[in-house]
């Protein structure tokens, strides 16, 4: 095998000379054990997903998980698939071809693409369409705000990997997070307050429950910046929205395994809420900008059901930023800060 992969021949296309790639964790090809189980395999078989000694970890991924997991996981995308396929496919392809259409009305010939860690299309297809195109300039933007080793550092580390087999590399620039950006923060504050517009501000004994995916207390131990970032993303929103402490809560979801998780975890809080006989709940998801499984599956039908069988009132699920006026505002200018040195025309 080749130590570089082959140059394309003759002249680069003609496409612009800077391209900007949104980034999402991934997605099975559809709602089916056989799509889940290759997904679940590259995807839990990254290092950086799963920090367990691989000799310890393989028997218990291939033998078990890889066995049992995927039927149970079809049928939770199975729930929420569009007829246009995965929510978190539809919804980042279209915030790319927006964010296109917004750069060009800032004077910016930019090819806007986007890929998924996990699943298709990989980082390396999208790398090298555009590289073939004519592409000498690329940002990477993953669509994590707040940075962790095992979603951000992933798909750095399969950029790198990509320029490592490139004899012809083109200048790399990559976004690292934005849990503090004034736009990202404005958008999620209009998020909520639309909400509220239709429903009514929270008033007594009502509250709003940020939840950020959850990751293995171990990794904050351990220095993983994503924990603090969470954190301080809440903080500035519940500012912004004038919320008082006891109106609102920080909460981490998924959790997944018998090891300590980062607390407070979602599902028992609002469990909990429930039994107390909290009047209503509106939970938001900051950490991630489009709807996905986390989101739709795991918070706006899983997570009412804890809240209402458990006594509580209302339930609200506020949806992601998808393709929001605000929140597209603010990935232009994210990007546009990033791609400041670069020739505007391409």
């Amino acid at each position: 095998m080749p130590r570089y992969r082959p140059e394309p021949p003759g002249q680069q296309g003609d496409g612009p000379a800077t391209a900007v790639v949104l980034v999402n964790l991934g997605t099975p090809d559809a709602p089916t054990a056989p799509a889940l189980r290759r997904y679940l395999k590259e995807f839990l078989g990254d290092p950086r997903v799963v920090e367990i000694p691989r000799a310890l970890w393989w028997p218990i991924l291939n033998g078990v998980i890889l066995n049992t997991r995927p039927g149970k996981s079809a049928a939770k995308y199975a729930a929420i698939w569009l007829p246009e396929g995965s929510p978190l496919r539809v919804h980042t392809e279209r915030q790319a071809a927006l964010l296109q259409k917004r750069l060009a009305e800032r004077g910016r010939r930019v090819a806007v693409a986007w890929a998924m860690r996990y699943g298709q299309p990989s980082i390396g297809q999208v790398l090298d369409r555009l590289k073939a195109a004519g592409a000498r300039r690329i940002l990477l933007l993953p669509m994590y705000p707040q940075y962790a080793a095992s979603t951000t550092a992933t798909v750095i580390d399969e950029a790198c990997r990509w320029l490592l087999r490139a004899r012809n590399q083109p200048e790399m620039r990559w976004v690292r997070d934005f849990h503090r950006h004034a736009g990202y923060l404005a958008a999620l504050e209009q998020s909520v307050r639309r909400h509220w517009q239709r429903h009514g501000a929270l008033g007594a004994d009502e509250r709003l429950l940020m939840s950020f995916h959850g990751l293995p207390r171990r990794s904050l131990d351990l220095g993983d910046p994503y924990h603090d970032e969470c954190q301080s993303t809440g903080r500035l929103l519940a500012e912004r929205l004038q919320l008082a402490p006891e109106q609102y809560r920080i909460c981490f979801q998924s959790r997944f395994g018998r090891a300590e998780w980062l607390r407070p975890y979602t599902a028992p809080t609002l469990s909990e809420w429930g039994r107390q006989g909290v009047r209503r709940v509106d939970v938001l998801c900051p950490g991630f900008p489009a709807d996905c499984l986390e989101t739709l599956e795991e918070i706006a039908q899983e997570g009412r059901r804890d809240f209402l069988t458990a006594g509580g009132g209302e339930f609200h699920y506020i949806p992601a930023l998808n393709d929001s006026d605000d929140w597209l505002a603010a990935l232009a200018d994210l990007a546009d800060s990033h791609l400041s040195g670069w020739p505007a025309g391409g």
